[in-house]
């Protein structure tokens, strides 16, 4: 057993195709893009909130490994996604030879990330369910099958601009975005309330707050919640 990179299993064929494939199975029964971009951006994001804040680089690894292979659990089903990808990258993680602690850190984070049954766990766990629940953007919207009915397909196309800004002195994660009129904050509101509040109790686990700023304005709380 070994110190596996995020370079590696970027690489891995086996995991492209876990991803390719859950990726896959959720445009035909109607979700969002989950694919690549989605994987690639969690990855950049959950490493950052770790490095920003000044945990170790073994750690930021970690956490790009998780956003990578986060949502794998969908080539079985969605319901339960999470707990389903954990239990098959605890297998295949450990037959790529990563060390079995990493595989173990790895696994818990990916099997807490979903909003439905899970929480944080470990810093690893945080900064994935913060990264994850993010990534609200037109790119997520699949142009082949999109419809201004769908209330996903309206939020996400109307999200033309986001930032994650980490400010370590001040203790504070910060997602600011912007959307133009397909849709309005409050509806952004209605699917994501849950995700935020979610992304709240994540940033407390790592002793910062969470904010969240659409078109300007603050839509919650600067204070603490506690994980």
């Amino acid at each position: 057993m070994g110190k596996i990179t995020f370079a590696e299993i970027q690489k891995n064929e086996k995991i492209m195709q876990l991803v390719n494939m859950s990726n896959e199975n959720l445009g035909i029964i109607g979700y969002t893009e989950h694919g690549i971009r989605h994987v690639k951006y969690i990855a950049k994001i959950a490493g950052r909130i770790l490095e920003e804040l000044g945990y170790p680089a073994e750690r930021v690894e970690l956490a790009k490994i998780a956003g990578w292979v986060h949502d794998v659990g969908n080539m079985i089903n969605r319901q339960y996604h999470s707990l389903t990808g954990a239990m098959i990258l605890f297998e295949e993680l450990q037959k790529l030879g990563m060390d079995f602690a990493d595989v173990c850190a790895v696994c818990s984070a990916v099997g807490s990330h979903d909003e439905e049954i899970g929480r944080p766990v470990s810093d690893i766990s945080a900064a994935l369910i913060i990264a994850d629940k993010v990534d609200a953007y037109k790119a997520r919207v699949r142009l082949d099958s999109y419809s201004l009915e769908d209330i996903h397909d309206r939020v996400n196309l109307s999200i033309y601009e986001t930032h994650v800004r980490v400010n370590k002195e001040e203790k504070q994660i910060i997602w600011e975005m912007h959307m133009k009129d397909h849709a309005t904050p409050m509806e952004f509101m209605e699917i994501y309330f849950s995700r935020m509040r979610m992304c709240e109790t994540s940033a407390a686990f790592l002793g910062c707050t969470f904010r969240l700023v659409i078109n300007g304005l603050v839509m919650n709380q600067i204070g603490a919640v506690q994980a």
